[in-house]
């Protein structure tokens, strides 16, 4: 979790005594050469060339965290702004982790503020709640007809990975919405750094569990993947770094879409650990990604919407992923 701190910290210590002719500089250089596979998963330089196409395929990811409703049904919900937000953004597909759904409250009902009522007519949710006409957990809406979908795994506690197949004109692509297992630590525990000191046994505890859990995960998500019959696009809250057992398996037979065609640090976690990119979204060849935003003009939830557009050769096929190595 520390790395990107740490790359900083070397870069900033190179240039100083690089400048300042010192023969020191060796030491953070050295520390940068053996860290150099991290460095391409952190920063990445801006692609002016890469102009999205008119025809491209745009694809939102964000974790919403049930839009922050109060407890009192009949309070202004403080989120207006991201369901405005929202409404007025025009990805083609809208993949939602910690997705509320109220559909006795007008004003809560998603489903109708975030789909129909805006041009989404085709979605898939899961998860139910156990409060009678609520739910919450995942949801894919798209402008293109879904024509198959399911899900992957749940584990009825807010974390799963849904998929849904969208025809796309004559092609069909298939859309993995992922929430891995989260890292449970309580969202106050990460706003001061005080309360990180005061938990840190019990943090790195359940970072461990965590770890492992998604792991687990991981090989269920992989394994239905490779059976998958069209080209997938993966998206969502991976709750791990992209230094982790998680992100550097998916890369052996997928992109990273900021890592393709992402700027600057791409940081999508809105707390005080903010130099953490746990938000993702995965594509497979020969899907060509452009324009990926991490939107942090948007800081509603505790996580920053991430966005791309795509673009293939008509028709699209797939082709064979590789076998575990």
């Amino acid at each position: 979790m520390t790395i990107p701190v740490l790359l900083i910290i070397n870069g900033v210590l190179f240039l100083s005594l690089l400048l300042a002719k010192r023969w020191l500089a060796i030491l953070p250089l050295i520390a940068l050469v053996l860290g150099w596979k991290f460095i391409g998963v952190t920063f990445q330089i801006p692609n002016i060339s890469s102009d999205p196409p008119e025809s491209g395929l745009s694809v939102l990811s964000y974790n919403v965290a049930l839009f922050s409703y109060p407890r009192d049904k009949n309070s202004e919900p403080p989120t207006q702004n991201m369901i405005k937000w929202l409404q007025d953004n025009n990805s083609d597909i809208k993949c939602f982790q910690e997705f509320y759904q109220d559909y006795s409250t007008p004003s809560r009902n998603a489903i109708k503020l975030l789909g129909t009522e805006t041009g989404y007519e085709h979605t898939y949710q899961i998860i139910e709640g156990s409060q009678r006409n609520k739910s919450y957990g995942m949801a894919i809406f798209s402008k293109y007809p879904i024509v198959n979908e399911g899900r992957v795994f749940d584990t009825k506690r807010n974390n799963g990975v849904i998929f849904a197949d969208i025809k796309v004109d004559k092609d069909t692509i298939r859309i993995y919405n992922a929430h891995l297992e989260s890292m449970s630590i309580q969202s106050q525990n990460l706003n001061n750094l005080d309360g990180i000191k005061e938990n840190y046994r019990e943090t790195l505890g359940k970072l461990k569990r965590g770890q492992v859990t998604r792991a687990s995960q991981l090989g269920i998500l992989e394994e239905h993947m490779r059976n998958s019959p069209y080209v997938n696009i993966l998206v969502g809250d991976f709750n791990d770094v992209p230094y982790s057992y998680t992100y550097f398996t998916l890369r052996k037979f997928m992109e990273n879409a900021f890592e393709s065609a992402g700027s600057g640090l791409g940081f999508t976690y809105n707390r005080v650990l903010f130099f953490l990119r746990i938000d993702n979204i995965f594509y497979e060849k020969p899907l060509r990604v452009f324009n990926f935003k991490t939107h942090k003009e948007v800081d509603y939830s505790d996580h920053y919407p991430i966005s791309a557009i795509f673009d293939w050769d008509r028709p699209l096929e797939k082709t064979l992923l590789p076998e575990n190595q």
